[in-house]
């Protein structure tokens, strides 16, 4: 079996300064947010973010990370699986989530992105066999469009659809366009889901932000993920 991720960007602080590399840390956001330390204890508690991020592999989430707006790497996330395929838009994501949630560093501190996102990129094409007919981009080009405001529209649109649908909290995942996961659940949720599909023998229903975010059919087809793709990463 093959599928394919399409991420569909949400802010959760809109009201960020673009203008700015970070605004606070997160642990400044989350006491503000939940009214306090007291409530912040209560809510971390509450969803176990710390012992999910451990059974996801991650041993530690920093806490005093920088909290920015995230209009650029929404942007340069959508590029990447346009410009190369969704598998290394997948693995730019992932080490964006590295790069953010343990390293601590701001989305939107553009030359260290710019930076990160170079090694990333050119990393995941050697390692997938890639034959993209695209050319590879430089450091130099990944900051100048950071600095630009190519894809934002495509990022608003689908912001705006987000609304209309009641999205309002993250993670959600919506399979064969209508199926909508909340973050919460297990992994059994989702092999259960996807054990329906492969005795069904096809999808049926598509991909419902693809249009709005200008993702074309054939780069939906070349998927993200692949049975050899995730043994190989069970084996590093």
């Amino acid at each position: 079996m093959e599928f394919a991720v399409l991420r569909v960007p949400f802010f959760l602080e809109p009201h960020y300064d673009e203008s700015k590399p970070f605004i606070e840390s997160n642990r400044d956001r989350l006491i503000k947010k939940w009214g306090g330390k007291k409530g912040w204890e209560q809510q971390k508690n509450r969803h176990d973010l710390k012992g999910r991020g451990e059974a996801a592999g991650i041993p530690h989430f920093n806490l005093d990370r920088l909290a920015s707006n995230s209009m650029a790497s929404h942007r340069l996330i959508q590029h990447v699986g346009k410009r190369y395929g969704l598998d290394i838009s997948e693995a730019l994501y992932d080490r964006l989530n590295v790069y953010y949630f343990v390293e601590g560093h701001a989305l939107n501190d553009k030359p260290r992105l710019a930076s990160v996102a170079a090694e990333s990129i050119s990393q995941s094409l050697a390692k997938n066999n890639n034959n993209t007919s695209q050319a590879l981009m430089s450091e130099k080009e990944i900051l100048e469009f950071l600095n630009g405001n190519e894809g934002r529209l495509e990022i608003e649109n689908a912001l705006r659809a987000l609304n209309q649908l009641g999205v309002h909290g993250i993670p959600k995942f919506i399979v064969e366009g209508s199926t909508v996961i909340d973050g919460a659940a297990g992994p059994d949720t989702f092999v259960r889901i996807f054990r329906e599909i492969e005795q069904r023998g096809k999808v049926e229903g598509t991909a419902i932000f693809k249009d709005i975010l200008g993702v074309d059919e054939e780069t939906l087809s070349r998927g993200s993920y692949s049975r050899e793709s995730l043994l190989m990463e069970d084996a590093s």
